[in-house]
Formats: C-alpha cells, structure tokens, sequence
C-alpha cells in the first residue's frame, strides 16, 4: 500500500529543520511502505503557510523545502472521480452530524482514490472518513 503524506507530518519535519530527502526516505521505512505521494491540497497549505511566515527568514526555509519537497515526491491533482467522491462523502457524513474540513476531505478522497493511506498528525478529521487507512505520525 502507498502513502498520502498530509501536510501536517511535513510541517513538523520543515519545523526541525529536515530536508524533504530524508524525511521521505525516514517515512518509507518507517511506515514499511515502497510509494510515497502528496495531494495538491497539501502543496496549497504548505503554500499558505509560505505566505503566513512571520519572517523573511522563515519565509525561504519553507519555500526552499516546498521546492526541494516538489522535486522528491509526486503531486496528486484533484480528478472529477475524487471531487465527486468527496462531495458524497461530505454529504453523507453532514447528514450524520460529521463535518470534515474540505482540505482534509480532499486529502483523505485523494487517498481512497489510489488505495492509500493518509500519514498524518491531524487524527480528528481522518479518522471519520469510512474505509480510510489513518497512520498516525
């Protein structure tokens, strides 16, 4: 089974100070798994988070690892089977009282798509989607 990194296991490793390299190499042998990916949603919120620096310091080391982090890992787009997907499922889960936020949903759909499971920090949201494989990080 592949990977989906979430982008909150790449802003704890950007925040120590890894470079993308390893921290993808770390998370392959530690998670036992041979394919690694990310979703477009998450280069949108590591882009956000460009933005939001409080320095001129900060601002280039996340945008260097963004960068670095672009030419090591494969970027899954959002198809019209994923948004379709997604918009189900939301519908579904709100009927039942469960709100995901879209960026997550996203994420999670992405990886139901491929048959892959979400590496993650952020457990609230994931975990409430059906027949997703969460691991925590």
């Amino acid at each position: 089974m592949g990977i989906l990194l979430d982008s909150s296991v790449l802003i704890a490793a950007e925040r120590i100070g890894q470079n993308p390299h390893t921290v993808l190499q770390q998370l392959l042998v530690n998670l036992g798994d041979s394919e690694a990916t990310m979703s477009v949603v998450t280069v949108v919120e590591l882009a956000h988070g460009i933005a939001r620096a409080g320095s001129t310091s900060r601002r280039i080391t996340r945008e260097s690892f963004l960068n670095e982090l672009l030419k090591e890992l494969s970027v899954e787009p959002i198809t019209v089977p994923i948004a379709f997907r997604a918009g189900k499922l939301d519908g579904q889960l709100q009927e039942k009282g469960i709100a995901i936020a879209l960026a997550d949903l996203l994420i999670g759909t992405t990886a139901l798509e491929l048959g892959y499971a979400v590496a993650t920090r952020n457990l609230r949201h994931f975990r409430r989607i059906p027949g997703l494989v969460v691991r925590e990080l």
